[in-house]
């Protein structure tokens, strides 16, 4: 081989090492602090939120027998509780998340559990460790009832009343 095209190669796979290594450092870096939201969404964000709560000032109506909340079962968290009128509810280890859990398996924005109608449904967000009921992993939102218990990381969490 002639001597400029190792030295090709060798540019070559140096650029491929550090495109590589960028790109580790990247992931770490938004798992430690999450991802950059830019300005404009942020600003849109807040005039939903403010018109979500102009909309909890009337009283939802539930029924008899529905789910109230959602609480962490066993864990590090054990205890903590989100109510399920300020659905959707993010599950992660973010400073977003309305049940923020302190454990390792646990990604920033990790699921999520929302209501369609009278049925809630727990949603994997493309967590690293995923979601899982029982022991299914769950690839699609799936339909969750009082006490089913849905695993994130090494905790539990279920829906009460």
């Amino acid at each position: 081989m002639s001597e400029l095209t190792l030295f090709l190669i060798r540019i070559a796979y140096l650029a491929i090492l550090w495109i590589f290594v960028l790109s580790a450092i990247s992931v770490i870096r938004s798992d430690m602090f999450g991802a950059r939201v830019p300005e404009a969404v942020r600003g849109a964000e807040a005039r939903k939120e403010r018109k979500r709560d102009r909309g909890r000032d009337k009283a939802p109506s539930k029924r008899r027998g529905s789910p109230t909340h959602v609480i962490v079962t066993e864990g590090g968290n054990v205890g903590e509780r989100a109510e399920l009128d300020q659905a959707p509810i993010l599950i992660g280890r973010g400073n977003d998340a309305q049940i923020r859990l302190d454990d390792d398996y646990v990604s920033t924005r990790h699921a999520r559990i929302a209501a369609s109608g009278d049925q809630w449904f727990v949603e994997d967000l493309g967590s690293t460790n995923g979601t899982y009921i029982g022991t299914v992993r769950l690839t699609q939102p799936t339909t969750i009832t009082l006490g089913t218990q849905v695993r994130v990381g090494k905790t539990i969490i279920e829906l009460r009343k």
